[in-house]
């Protein structure tokens, strides 16, 4: 018999477009709906609820949404026809940036959510089942979402845990300062409960995230070194990752911490943008190429083993010849493990939207191909470079095929091996026989097989 006071099982689809910030909002939107009855879909045909997580940084990445709202409407009317009741609600950046536009241009969207107000979804999937009430959230109250969530219900042995959102630094390019707000930084007290909550969950791996994650600050005046530290002293949690940063904010307890910490990983995102001194000044990025070389060459004198990844934008306004290849000198002096890479793409409402001097689609083109070609070699090199060695990688799963385990090293490199004894959360010691650009496969040291 059914339990009348529990609540009718109902299934929610959210399709996460973007940054880690915004998985790592997915997953607390799904914790802020369990209460209500709502199981994951794996697909929007058949959900009651379906979210599109979005993220503005990228015009295309802005048109996607528009083109899944259309292909959406259709399951909407779909299901209508069954007697079925299909809730579309659009939330993140792209919300927060073009709700009323979102509301205007598309009339099969029942809710807009931004980035600060999604602990609020209960009331307002209430409101659009009742139709009453504003349809568009889009608060700037990062503390009272973090106050208002409910315990975390992690579905691994890695998580992401927020502690710092928003961004003073206004890079011209960007969008984030006027999407999620000022920088704001979570109680060290509040991080250090969640943290342990999820190690009593089974987390073995914590990322920190935050769009300046390194800009974190606490009430006692400690910065992002200070809460790492603290976060070390969990005696289950294993291993420690922080991202994004902004060269900015690269402080030397940080640093320093890198060589004295085990548990924080030798592996930095790191974003660049450009090697070309005149065009970071015209993205506002407040550091200039000397100054980035110098975070690295104390990184690697702190940590020899570091890697570190980074962030390019090619094509920006006034990016002549001489700017780019100056890009792809600083890509080849430094050496990435791994990197992102993208055309520049105006935002509407940022001043490098209304610069002179737009780049042409073709050369942005012929600029990111070249570029990609470089970072792609480096990072296949720096993952052959791990053949023959054994690595300490954490286990996190199954892997494609039956008997076959998935796994991460300490440079977050996905690993495949074969072994049906290893469980969810060792950490086990590969020898790494082979390598792609995106994977290595390994197998067990010979120490650990005998």
């Amino acid at each position: 018999m059914d339990d009348p006071a529990k609540p009718a099982l109902k299934r929610v689809f959210i399709e996460t477009y973007g940054c880690q910030m915004n998985v790592y909002d997915s997953e607390r939107m799904r914790d802020v709906l369990a209460p209500l009855g709502y199981a994951v879909a794996p697909k929007p045909d058949d959900a009651d609820l379906v979210i599109l997580n979005t993220c503005h940084i990228r015009e295309k990445a802005t048109e996607k949404v528009y083109s899944e709202i259309g292909r959406l409407r259709v399951h909407k009317e779909r299901r209508a026809g069954e007697g079925k009741t299909t809730t579309i609600a659009i939330a993140g950046c792209v919300a927060q940036a073009e709700g009323e536009e979102i509301l205007r241009r598309a009339p099969a969207v029942d809710l807009v959510v931004g980035p600060q107000a999604y602990h609020r979804l209960p009331e307002l999937i209430a409101r659009a089942a009742r139709k009453t009430g504003d349809r568009l959230a889009a608060d700037f109250t990062a503390q009272g979402k973090f106050d208002a969530l409910p315990a975390r219900a992690p579905d691994g042995v890695t998580a992401f845990l927020s502690v710092q959102e928003g961004c003073d630094k206004f890079c011209t390019f960007c969008v984030v300062p006027y999407t999620r707000g000022a920088e704001f930084s979570r109680p060290a007290a509040d991080v250090l409960a969640e943290a342990q909550a999820l190690v009593d969950r089974g987390v073995r791996e914590i990322t920190l995230l935050g769009q300046n994650v390194n800009a974190y600050h606490s009430e006692g005046g400690d910065g992002l070194a200070g809460l790492l530290e603290r976060l070390a002293r969990i005696p289950e949690l294993a291993r420690l990752r922080y991202m994004t940063s902004h060269p900015l904010e690269v402080t030397q307890d940080l640093i320093s911490l890198h060589g004295a910490e085990p548990k924080l990983m030798p592996f930095l995102h790191l974003p660049v943008q450009s090697g070309s001194d005149r065009i970071l000044k015209a993205m506002n990025r407040k550091h200039d190429v000397v100054h980035y070389h110098d975070i690295v060459a104390r990184l690697r004198r702190a940590r020899p083993d570091i890697a570190l990844s980074t962030d390019f934008i090619v094509g920006f306004p006034g990016e002549s010849d001489q700017d780019f290849e100056a890009t792809m000198e600083l890509a080849r002096e430094v050496g990435f493990a791994s990197a992102f890479s993208f055309k520049y793409s105006p935002r509407p409402g940022t001043p490098a939207a209304l610069m002179h001097g737009q780049v042409g689609d073709s050369v942005k083109s012929e600029r990111l191909a070249r570029l990609q070609e470089l970072l792609g070699g480096q990072q296949r090199a720096f993952n052959a470079g791990k053949i023959g060695l054994s690595l300490p990688v954490l286990v996190t799963g199954k892997g494609r095929v039956a008997g076959q385990k998935h796994g991460r090293t300490p440079y977050l490199q996905s690993v495949h091996f074969a072994d049906e004894t290893a469980r969810d959360g060792d950490i086990v010691s590969l020898r790494i026989k082979a390598a792609s650009q995106n994977s290595l496969t390994g197998e067990r040291a010979a120490q650990e097989a005998a």
